[in-house]
Formats: C-alpha cells, sequence, structure tokens
C-alpha cells in the first residue's frame, strides 16, 4: 500500500524547493511534481550556445538567496550538497553614450570618490545614505521578510514606531511608496548617478515614475556598496541542484515531465492532483501551487470565493524580457577598461529613456532603444567558460509579450518568431554602440523570446520574469490578494506560493520560506 505524501507541490521552482526542503527538514513527506524535463523554474544553467559555455537561462544574481532567512537557517547543509557561491566585490556599473561611467564597489571610499566625479554635492549625498543604510536596512528588510497578515503587519509597525518615532515611521512609509524619479531628483543632481541607480527598477517593473519603486534602486546601491553580489559557482543552478539533494536525502521526490492537470477537491478540502496521464496523486496535509493566478483558476476551476477569484483572473503582469546568450572570444572593449571588471553593465542612459521603453513595452511596441543590462558572469566565475572565453547574459528590457507594433517603425512582424532576430539586433546595435567590435567576438549567440520563456515556464506570462507586477495595487498585502497573501487560499489544504505571493519575485525564497514557516509554525 502506497502512502501518501504530507505535501504535495505543483512546479519545481525555487520558491517549492525551499518550501519542501524546510517542510522535509520538520519531519515532512514531500513529492513535487514538475511539468518541463528539468527543475528550476527560471534559475538553471545550460550550454544553451555552445559546448564548455555555461550560461544562466533567466536569473543570474544570487544575493538575495545568500541573504535568505532560509539560506541562514540551511546553509550547512545546502552546502554539503554542492552549494558554491561565486562573489564580487564589484556588482554593477552603467556607462554612458558620452563614454562616462560610474560603478558601485564594495569599497565605500572607491564609490564615493566615482560619484565625485559627477558632483560633490551627490559625494556628500551619497556618504549621508551610506551612514544611514544601517538602520534604514533594518527597518526595510523587516517589512520584505514580514508574513503580510493583520497581526505580523500590526506587530510590525508597533515595533517600527517604537523605534523611529511617529515621524519616522511616516518617513519610512512614504520612502516606500515613492517612484524612483522624485527621490533622486531629491537626493541627487547629477543625471548621470540618477540613471545608474533607476536603471534597478527596471529589474522589476518599476519605470522612473512607478509608486512603490524608489525602494529598489536604493537597496540594491547601498546593499551592493555593502556586501558585493553574489553568482552561482558554475551556474545559477547550483541552489536547485542542492535543494533537490537536500530533499531526496530525506526521501522527497521530484518528478520532471509530469504535468499536473487537475487540483482535486472533496467537502471544500484540496485532496490531491491530477497528472496528464491520468494518475491521481493524493496529499495528506497540503497541495502546494508553484503557479501564476489565472493557472490556479484553471487547475482548481474556481476556488468559491468571488473576490479571490477576481483577483486571481485580473491579476496583471509585467512586461517581458527578451534573453539573448552570447559565447565570446573576449569580453566587450568598453569605453573604461576597469568595466570589464562588473558583473552587470547597465545600457540605460537616462530616466526618460527608461520610462519611454517602459511606455513603448506597456503599449505592445517593440522600444526603439530597450534597456540592456549585459551580465559578465566570467568575470566574477571564469568556470563558466573555456579558458580564456566569456559569456555574456544579455536582458533587454522591456519587451512586449504580444507584439503590436514597433516603436522605431522598422521592424514589421508582429509575431516573435519573425521579430525574435531584428529586435535581437537593435539590442547588439545598442551593445555594439558602447563597446565596439564586440559583435566579432562573438562565438555562439541563443535568442530567448518572452513567448520562449512562457513556454518553457508557464508562470512567466508573456516573458514576464517577477511573475506579476509589483506595483501597490498588488504588492504587500494585496499580493496576490488581499487576504491571500500568506499563501493561503479559500480552499482548505491548498496553497499558493512562488513569485505571484509575497514578497514576490526574486531569487531570495521569500514565499515559499514564509509558507513552510507558516506550515510548520517555525
Amino acid at each position: 500500500m502506497t502512502t501518501e505524501p504530507d505535501a504535495i507541490f505543483i512546479g519545481a521552482g525555487h520558491n517549492s524547493l525551499a518550501c519542501a526542503c524546510h517542510l522535509a527538514a520538520r519531519g515532512w513527506s514531500v513529492e513535487i511534481f514538475e511539468q518541463a524535463s528539468e527543475p528550476g523554474g527560471a534559475v538553471k544553467t545550460g550550454a544553451y550556445t555552445l559546448p564548455g559555455f555555461r550560461h544562466d537561462w533567466a536569473a543570474m544574481n544570487l544575493s538575495l538567496f545568500a541573504g535568505s532567512a532560509f539560506h541562514t537557517e540551511h546553509s550547512e547543509e545546502l552546502a554539503k550538497h554542492g552549494l558554491a557561491f561565486a562573489p564580487t566585490g564589484n556588482p554593477f556599473a552603467s556607462v554612458f553614450p558620452d563614454g562616462r561611467w560610474l560603478g558601485i564597489s564594495n569599497d565605500p571610499a572607491i564609490t564615493k570618490a566615482r560619484v565625485r566625479g559627477f558632483s560633490d554635492a551627490d559625494a556628500q549625498a551619497w556618504q549621508d545614505l551610506t551612514d544611514g543604510f544601517p538602520d534604514m536596512a533594518d527597518s526595510i528588510f523587516a517589512v520584505l521578510g514580514s508574513p503580510m497578515n493583520l497581526r505580523a503587519f500590526s506587530s510590525l509597525g508597533w515595533k517600527t514606531w517604537r523605534k523611529r518615532g511617529g515621524g519616522g515611521t511616516l518617513d519610512l512609509a512614504r520612502f516606500m511608496m515613492m517612484s524612483p524619479r522624485p527621490w533622486l531628483d531629491q537626493t541627487f543632481q547629477s543625471d548621470h548617478v540618477k540613471a545608474t541607480l533607476a536603471a534597478w527598477g527596471m529589474h522589476l517593473d518599476f519605470a522612473p515614475d512607478i509608486a512603490g519603486g524608489a525602494v529598489f534602486p536604493y537597496l540594491e546601491a547601498m546593499a551592493g556598496q555593502a556586501f558585493g553580489m553574489v553568482l552561482g559557482q558554475g551556474g545559477a543552478d547550483t541552489m536547485t541542484r542542492a535543494m533537490i539533494k537536500m530533499i531526496e536525502a530525506r526521501d522527497g521526490k521530484v518528478h520532471c515531465n509530469a504535468e499536473v492537470t487537475a487540483i482535486e477537491q472533496a467537502g471544500g478540502r484540496a485532496t490531491g492532483i491530477t497528472l496528464a496521464d491520468g494518475r491521481f496523486i493524493g496529499a495528506s496535509k497540503a497541495v502546494i501551487a508553484n503557479v501564476a493566478p489565472s493557472a490556479l483558476m484553471k487547475l482548481t476551476g474556481g476556488t468559491g470565493d468571488t473576490r479571490h477569484e477576481t483577483a486571481m483572473t485580473s491579476f496583471q503582469h509585467a512586461p517581458g524580457t527578451m534573453m539573448i546568450h552570447l559565447a565570446m572570444d573576449a569580453l566587450p572593449d568598453w569605453s573604461a577598461p576597469e568595466l570589464k571588471r562588473f558583473a552587470y553593465v547597465h545600457l540605460a542612459p537616462s530616466m526618460d529613456q527608461m520610462a519611454r521603453t517602459y511606455a513603448q513595452a506597456k503599449a505592445g511596441l517593440l522600444p526603439d532603444e530597450p534597456v540592456i543590462v549585459c551580465g559578465q558572469p566570467t568575470v566574477v566565475d571564469p568556470s563558466r567558460g573555456p579558458a580564456g572565453k566569456h559569456v555574456l547574459w544579455l536582458q533587454v528590457r522591456m519587451a512586449p509579450g504580444e507584439i503590436k507594433g514597433d516603436a522605431a517603425g522598422t521592424i514589421p512582424d508582429r509575431n516573435w518568431q519573425d521579430a525574435a532576430t531584428p529586435f535581437a539586433n537593435r539590442a547588439l546595435d545598442i551593445l555594439e554602440r558602447y563597446a565596439p567590435g564586440t559583435r566579432a567576438k562573438i562565438l555562439g549567440q541563443h535568442i530567448v523570446t518572452p513567448d520562449m520563456l512562457q513556454a518553457d515556464n508557464p508562470n512567466l506570462i508573456g516573458g514576464d520574469q517577477v511573475c506579476g507586477s509589483h506595483h501597490l495595487h498588488q504588492h504587500f498585502m494585496n499580493r496576490p490578494a488581499r487576504g491571500f497573501a500568506d499563501g493561503s487560499t479559500p480552499i482548505k489544504h491548498l496553497y499558493h506560493t512562488g513569485a505571484a505571493v509575497w514578497p514576490g519575485g526574486g531569487t531570495g525564497a521569500g514565499p515559499g520560506t514564509l509558507l513552510a514557516k507558516k506550515l510548520v509554525g517555525k
């Protein structure tokens, strides 16, 4: 007789894996079912161009995972199962059309000196932010790591009030609701400094004028200076592989090529899942769905709660992303040789350009000048390529999931199969302007369009890598819906996790960890 597992997971993304690890460590039996041929969701690595070159499919930066509550608790065991990081003290930089550049390094004196090269007043503002970061970080991370239920939120509010006082608490709330542009305009004078920080908002879906976005450029700048950045040794999939081994060490199972077609219910309670091959798999304690909100509705046929169903069906996604993986004979020849030391180089010349790019993508247009995030992982981790060779990891932000037109008026195609190459060439043309001769160094290329990202991982609707907009109307206690930000659903024993659930996207495994602690009480 086969014993039902305590918990069944739909999807093997890193939030599912983290939740399953934590539950298994507390004695739960777990099984995970993944529709794709390999686990990891957006966090996986492969030889997508040429043999010997290892490319991160989507996520590259593992700093959030390295600093997460999950990793803090399970770091020793994960290391035994092969988790290894590749740290860098030069996390990111921006280069500009006039040849100038600004890089953030974890030597505060060096970074401040670079900022002073643009403005003495900005150097003082940078010093003030640096001095205040430890206190601000405590308060901000307390919010971002807190369960979004009324009891926890009330307790957090009271603790913050006691620590910061009434005025300080209101100032913090104001800052966390600000859009990037007004905060940057109030803080700095140089447009170069402003653009360097504003580029981080584009990693989520916070263009310069979107409320709630200021906190992300602030945190990335200050945390990058304080802690540097962490990549996965050999590839981002080091975290995926280590968590799977941790699960299997406790007799848990991860099944790939196992599509779930329905969540079964009886008496208002989730009882298990049905697979595409017709098999029913029961769960004694929990069915945990790491899926986009719309998929939750399809799998359940409805949750029986009108407000919850409305939130799931109307859940909004961010614009998409195109990925371009390049095997390189050498690194780009940037205008400043120092840029070859940085993990990320942003090609995002101004806040106005970022705002225009975002608006064009939201309107369904291929942006005339998309933001380019140029990852240089082999600078940090040479093991990802053959000796003397390099990998470039290009994120083209933003890109519409459904093409309605071309802002530049030169690409007539309205489907990604035909538009992929000309739009990728537009991005590579931009890179070539900043680093002439880069194209001649390309040994192999693999383009991943928004619809390819969604086909590989149905949670990435329209190529949205963060599984849903983080705008205020569906963030904090509203992610994915008011009253359900803790992973609960209206159906007993059915839980929701993944980037669509608070605290949202990124590699920090917050949704999975918070849900696991909710289920086991610690």
